[in-house]
């Protein structure tokens, strides 16, 4: 079905293309973009701009692989819900009721001549605490606290060397919370922490269950924690911003780590994919947790991972320890498992109550609109996400596009 015939103007979306074309390729800001943008299902638009490779001169492919970061994290949520809807474990369980090890997991308190000490949060750290960002744990990058540099000095986050999912577990169950769950929001290892969940709640190691659950009842054929045997080629390479603009190669994919198996299996941030493959994620959540016939969630368990959990229901300017990207946060809260907008004139762009979406890392993005059924999935491979609007820029240029609104 054609755009127009959708309710884009072709003439809009192409400009979508003019304008990262100009704006960011030519100038040598990103290297590459592809986009899809979907509506009722159907593929009305999408774009295969730029090089794969800057320095070999490899252009951009429709089927390119790429480093997906922290849009792991939904893909990683969702596993964990459909334990959820089996009964096998529930949203106000006490993490310990799986790791006892975390039991009596302590709250950092400064102490004298550099030590410190703990003391008991208010309530055991639950599940729900793992899925919306709120259990106290945090991420090494963040540079912020004392609790952070911790994770540093262990290498918790090095996905190639260090920990394996046991170990990794294992050593946080040694560390202080940065704060009590519930008290605030902190982007963190929490994900992590359920993949390795879904692994011993189900019996079925983590990522075998991703593949036999979810991508290849999808058919995601080109997504996992490596790229697929023989495919290689496709491996876009990832640039690292230089202050002051410009970028350098961070990940050459001759030789990336991502060629191999990793040592610890992340769910918060190890997977590759495909914008298609992706796409056919986003069509899933789209269509309410159903896609060509396979069923992953019940409407109303997506229903409820897209609602804002975030304690009071405040927004993340009101609560968050740690902002992470270009995006601003007003009229935005957290689910189980995504940012989702309940104020939609707060954010100060075009976008609608009961939108769902998240990021990556390296500048990759998605979002989930039911209220006007449109999808939509950026790919790029640009660190860090920060460094430039482009999440919120196409926010605007695909509405602008939009000619029949539901709203």
């Amino acid at each position: 079905m054609s755009a127009a015939a959708q309710g884009f103007s072709p003439d809009r979306l192409t400009r979508i293309d003019r304008f990262l074309e100009d704006r960011y390729i030519a100038t040598g800001r990103i290297p590459c973009a592809q986009l899809q943008v979907i509506r009722r299902g159907e593929t009305v638009h999408e774009a295969v701009l730029g090089q794969a490779d800057v320095e070999r001169g490899r252009r951009l492919e429709a089927d390119a692989i790429f480093r997906i970061y922290s849009m792991t994290k939904p893909i990683t949520s969702l596993a964990f819900m459909m334990l959820v809807e089996e009964g096998l474990v529930a949203l106000d369980d006490p993490v310990h009721r799986f790791i006892p090890a975390w039991k009596n997991l302590g709250v950092f308190k400064a102490g004298l001549q550099g030590q410190y000490m703990t003391t008991p949060p208010a309530r055991p750290m639950q599940m729900v605490d793992l899925l919306r960002h709120t259990s106290g744990l945090t991420y090494g990058f963040q540079n912020r606290t004392n609790v952070d540099a911790a994770y540093r000095a262990l290498k918790l986050e090095n996905t190639w060397g260090g920990f394996d999912l046991d170990g990794f577990i294992a050593a946080l169950a040694e560390l202080p919370l940065e704060f009590a769950p519930g008290e605030a929001w902190n982007y963190s290892v929490s994900t992590d922490v359920l993949g390795y969940l879904v692994g011993k709640i189900s019996g079925v190691p983590f990522e075998e269950f991703l593949r036999t659950r979810i991508f290849e009842p999808l058919g995601m054929v080109d997504t996992g924690f490596s790229v697929p045997a023989g495919q290689g080629h496709r491996l876009t390479a990832c640039y690292q911003a230089k202050p002051g603009g410009g970028m350098t190669l961070q990940d050459d994919p001759t030789n990336s780590r991502y060629l191999g198996a990793p040592t610890l299996v992340s769910g918060g941030g190890g997977l590759v994919s495909t914008a298609s493959d992706y796409a056919r994620f986003c069509r899933m959540l789209l269509n309410k947790g159903e896609l060509d016939g396979v069923r992953l969630i019940a409407p109303k368990t997506l229903a409820l991972m897209t609602a804002n959990h975030l304690p009071g229901g405040v927004d993340l300017t009101q609560i968050s320890r740690s902002l992470f990207s270009e995006s601003t946060n007003a009229g935005v809260g957290f689910g189980l498992g995504f940012a989702t907008v309940f104020d939609a004139p707060r954010t100060l762009i075009p976008c609608s109550n009961g939108e769902f979406y998240w990021g990556g890392m390296a500048s990759t993005a998605f979002w989930i609109d039911p209220v006007e059924e449109v999808a939509v999935v950026f790919m790029t491979q640009l660190m860090p996400s920060a460094t430039y609007p482009i999440r919120r820029e196409l926010r605007t240029l695909v509405y602008s596009a939009l000619m029949e609104s539901q709203a």
